[in-house]
């Protein structure tokens, strides 16, 4: 990615990026905690439990999403078209708590230094936001948010361990409709290297290294109301080994995150 500037989410990176993947996919034996990933249950509740979207792996994806047809990116990439219906017995409530504003950059990152439940204490070294969605993720994800009423706002931040070890970028993506979510988050759930959103480098002014190309990296997502949440983690060194520490501190972030943006969304906040 280029020298950081005010605004990150620019063309070039996401050409970059894009080749980065491809590379990350090329090398999936090193990927084990990728890998890792759709071993994990990931429970999203839509609402006050409208929906419940739980993925345990591979073929054990169960949600109300349909893949029957697919679209093309630009590049030629074919992309699932996912139709998504909430339950005729969604709570009543949803409506209203549609109807609230999505939330803003501060609220979904109101601190700079973040405590863990485990003790564990990470510090903010970046906060980027733009409306422009589809410029800040990968070509099929933005293709797949074309399907719907696209998204209202993607906020990142970029965050590391006191020990200054690990980069974990956490997104917030924040649609009009439910269902437009509860694709991502289906897709993401499916593929999440393919359907992913940028990761931020650090600035220059943070100190810390940016993750070589290619590098290992955990990728996880949770999804709120009307928002999903993403986070990638990588060693800045982009080292391939403790994987387990990567992970822990990847899913403790998105936690995190997730519980500000579900706490909002429900009005709770």
């Amino acid at each position: 990615m280029p020298p950081h500037s005010p605004d990150p989410y620019t063309p070039d990176p996401y050409t970059q990026w894009v080749a980065e993947q491809e590379r990350i996919r090329r090398r999936r034996r090193t990927r084990r905690a990728v890998a890792a990933g759709t071993a994990v249950v990931l429970v999203a509740a839509i609402a006050v439990g409208a929906v419940m979207y739980v993925s345990g792996g591979e073929g054990d994806d169960r949600t109300t999403a349909t893949p029957p047809t697919s679209a093309t990116t630009g590049s030629g990439t074919a992309v699932p078209s996912v139709d998504v219906s909430l339950p005729s017995d969604a709570p009543t409530a949803l409506s209203s708590l549609l109807a609230r504003p999505v939330i803003r950059p501060e609220q979904a990152f109101p601190q700079q230094n973040v405590r863990l439940q485990d003790g564990s204490r990470h510090h903010r070294v970046d906060l980027a936001t733009t409306t422009d969605c589809a410029r800040a993720m990968s070509p099929e994800l933005a293709a797949l948010l074309e399907q719907g009423e696209g998204c209202v706002r993607l906020t990142a931040a970029l965050f590391t361990d006191t020990e200054r070890r690990s980069q974990v970028t956490v997104s917030v993506l924040s649609f009009r409709r439910v269902e437009d979510a509860s694709a991502v988050f289906t897709m993401a759930t499916m593929d999440p290297v393919t359907y992913q959103v940028v990761a931020l480098d650090p600035p220059p002014e943070a100190g810390l290294p940016t993750v070589p190309p290619g590098s290992a990296g955990v990728f996880r997502r949770l999804m709120t109301v009307r928002s999903v949440v993403f986070a990638s983690g990588q060693w800045g060194d982009g080292a391939e080994t403790g994987e387990a520490e990567l992970t822990a501190r990847t899913e403790g972030l998105l936690q995190h995150v997730n519980d500000t943006v579900a706490a909002y969304e429900q009005d709770q906040s």
